[in-house]
């Protein structure tokens, strides 16, 4: 049987995994063994995250429209549910972001659902 020599192969191979692992700590990231397991738990959190990234992002959204309601003295859920009901489709994320950056326009869409 022919030798097979794949220095070249091998190298490549541990070194795309030795690169992802640049920055971790001790002999994590130069050692393969413990590099090729702490690349894969990385990846891994790192897809779990990217989901619940969302689900952060739409509790901050609605803390801040609650801050700056109760500051307009109207509860969020008051809010949310006047929206609705006057058929304004305004999502979460424009909501928190015209509370944080334009708040004559958050005070005007809290006004016009608070007669009803």
């Amino acid at each position: 049987m022919v030798r097979v020599k794949r220095g070249f192969v091998a190298r490549r191979k541990r070194k795309k995994i030795l690169k992802r692992a640049k920055g971790f700590r001790h002999t994590v990231g130069t050692q393969i063994r413990r590099a090729k397991t702490a690349v894969f738990k990385a990846m891994r959190h790192a897809t779990v995250d990217r989901r619940k990234k969302k689900g952060q992002m739409r509790r901050l959204w609605s803390t801040r429209i609650n801050a700056a309601a109760r500051g307009l003295g109207m509860k969020y859920n008051e809010l949310i549910h006047k929206l609705k009901l006057a058929n304004i489709k305004l999502d979460r994320k424009v909501l928190a972001d015209l509370a944080v950056n334009d708040l004559a326009a958050f005070t005007k869409i809290v006004e016009s659902v608070r007669t009803q």
